[in-house]
């Protein structure tokens, strides 16, 4: 048998054995690949089960949707400040509408639907008319929901003790008074001139401070703030968030509002308070209420509520506040 005709037989079997050794690197490169793709996930799962464990939200759903919320945001105040009316007008609906379901698991007659119709007419008013559009609107927001609850009385179904009307009254103006009447102030903050700066930065520096408060609790969080109230809140989250706060509320004062950078420091510890009273509060409507979220609507915060619970009391400070920097700088 002459050479040419020994490696005319043995190149194909080469070449096969070749391939069939690259194959097996590859299919075993494939499965470490996949196997470290599988440890890699399990490894972030833990460590996102630790995270949301010691937080309470899931942290990636939380950071997804806040983005979102704050990309609408920007562009309802920053490109045309009268879609503020629309953004804020969603808001302000679905918040009436979770709450006002809570209350009725709870057992509190309170009209959805209704109390979402008035809760959002109040907020052109307050954009067009200025704080005395938004407390005339808030008032008559109130009595028609007020008169709707009587005028269920005459129905043989809506009939109910007298203590029980008064609870149903009482409810239903608490809606239009917490949510909207407190959010109207941010649409008549937006509509003053350069007021959707002061609305933007308010809500840069209550978001801050939860970021803030977040940050520091689930890293060295140890002294429980208000056990009975909020279980997670700690001290030391509420370093971070006073640090987050103030820092926030300064840059955005100067580089932001045009203001004095030592507005910022009277401005971020009014929001600081103003926002951590504004989540105890909320956080003793869900333990009255004995439910963990308002709603389930926004995956990793809850509902709303559970996100605006910072915002709504600080919204009236804010104007205060621009109230008093614009009579001064005047």
């Amino acid at each position: 048998m002459t050479d040419d005709d020994h490696h005319g037989h043995s190149d194909p079997e080469h070449k096969r054995h070749t391939r069939a050794e690259f194959e097996a690197k590859a299919r075993a490169n494939v499965a470490e690949f996949e196997a470290q793709v599988r440890a890699t996930r399990a490894q972030f799962e833990e460590a996102n089960a630790r995270i949301e464990a010691r937080a309470g939200r899931n942290l990636p759903f939380a950071i997804g949707v806040g983005i979102l919320l704050g990309g609408l945001l920007i562009v309802s105040l920053v490109i045309l400040k009268w879609l503020f009316i629309v953004f804020g007008a969603v808001l302000v609906a679905f918040t009436i509408f979770e709450l006002a379901s809570a209350l009725r698991f709870a057992g509190r007659d309170v009209p959805r639907v209704a109390s979402v119709v008035v809760g959002v007419a109040v907020m052109p008013a307050a954009f067009f008319l200025g704080v005395e559009g938004l407390w005339l609107a808030t008032l008559a927001a109130i009595a028609i929901i007020s008169l709707y609850r009587l005028i269920e009385l005459a129905s043989p179904r809506g009939r109910a003790p007298a203590r029980e009307v008064i609870l149903d009254l009482v409810s239903g103006a608490f809606i239009q008074l917490y949510v909207t009447f407190l959010a109207g102030f941010l649409v008549v903050l937006t509509s003053e001139e350069n007021g959707q700066f002061w609305t933007l930065t308010s809500i840069i520096v209550v978001v801050g401070a939860d970021i803030g408060a977040y940050l520091f609790g689930v890293l060295w969080g140890k002294n429980l703030m208000a056990p009975k109230i909020s279980p997670k809140k700690t001290w030391e989250g509420f370093g971070g968030a006073a640090v987050f706060a103030i820092g926030t509320a300064v840059l955005c004062s100067w580089l932001m509002l045009g203001q004095p950078f030592w507005l910022g420091i009277p401005l971020g510890i009014l929001l600081l308070l103003t926002g951590t009273g504004g989540d105890l509060v909320e956080s003793l409507i869900k333990r009255d209420l004995g439910i963990k979220d308002i709603s389930s609507w926004l995956p990793g915060h809850g509902g709303f509520l559970d996100r605006l619970d910072s915002i709504l009391p600080s919204a009236a400070i804010a104007y205060g506040v621009y109230l008093v920097a614009t009579q001064l700088g005047g």
